[in-house]
């Protein structure tokens, strides 16, 4: 009798996940769909460059179930679902669709939200170790602070491999912004260590070697990517900030703060037949 009752009670299980499982498998298929209709679109238009970006979407598509097997950890349904969501919105709809141009602040969306998930990924890391070693016993506020350091550490990284991309490739995913007003010391006509101010700038003449002009930038002088850049890291900063903090309370509170749960991976529990 407790044998049928289990294992009936294993089957309500499985039905239960399936139901859970299939808000996420119908979001999965239909931005595969999306993003191979519109690698499709770009085959016809004949633009390679974002040809390639969809078949890098539909590969990072597969990341977390490849994370999820490789490491034996179990991914929420909800940061699975943030996961696709934030592919799809980075490189179709940012890249792709222009919206990293129409919209200002879709760079800086996508930007705060990745410091808020390598925060809880980060977080989830050494969660688990701390929870599943006895002989480990780490303080809430050095479990908060790690998650902190892993989200800005990966952030470096990606602004890293934006600089290389702009550098090496000349590509512009550090994205140029306007300015009208400059502060540098080359400009300084004695030489010296000490920066001259320009304001107001209207218009920026660039010449190439044989004096030939290439193009004009009318209303200011064009930063090259440093200001995207630290605002990136800024708003990465308020993401880590803000999920760190909500861990901490996490860790003393967990009833209280159960809803995070649906963001932080966990150790996987083999299941027993």
């Amino acid at each position: 009798m407790t044998k049928k009752l289990k294992k009936n009670k294993i089957n309500i299980n499985k039905i239960f996940s399936k139901k859970e499982h299939r808000k996420k498998l119908i979001i999965y298929i239909t931005l595969r769909i999306l993003v191979i209709i519109c690698m499709i679109a770009e085959i016809l238009h004949g633009d390679l460059n974002n040809v390639l970006l969809c078949i890098l979407t539909l590969i990072l598509f597969t990341l977390p179930d490849f994370v999820s097997n490789k490491f034996e950890v179990d991914l929420p349904d909800t940061l699975e679902i943030i996961t696709y969501l934030f592919i799809f919105a980075a490189e179709i709809l940012g890249e792709i669709q222009r919206f990293f141009l129409i919209f200002p602040y879709w760079d800086t969306m996508l930007h705060t939200l990745n410091g808020f998930l390598q925060a809880a990924i980060g977080f989830s890391l050494v969660d688990i170790l701390n929870k599943n070693d006895s002989r480990i016993n780490m303080t809430p506020g050095f479990v908060a602070l790690v998650a902190f350091t892993f989200s800005m550490t990966v952030g470096v990284i990606w602004e890293f491999v934006e600089f290389g991309a702009d550098h090496y490739f000349y590509q512009d995913m550090q994205k140029d912004r306007i300015v009208s007003t400059i502060s540098s010391v080359k400009i300084n006509p004695t030489g010296e260590n000490v920066p001259v101010v320009l304001k107001d700038i209207t218009k920026t003449i660039i010449y190439s070697n044989n004096g030939n002009e290439m193009t004009t930038i009318d209303n200011g002088y064009l930063d090259i990517g440093i200001i995207d850049t630290m605002k990136d890291l800024f708003v990465n900063f308020i993401g880590a900030i803000v999920f760190s903090i909500l861990g901490y309370m996490y860790i003393i509170n967990r009833d209280g703060y159960k809803f995070l749960e649906n963001i932080l991976p966990k150790k996987k529990v083999k299941e027993i037949s």
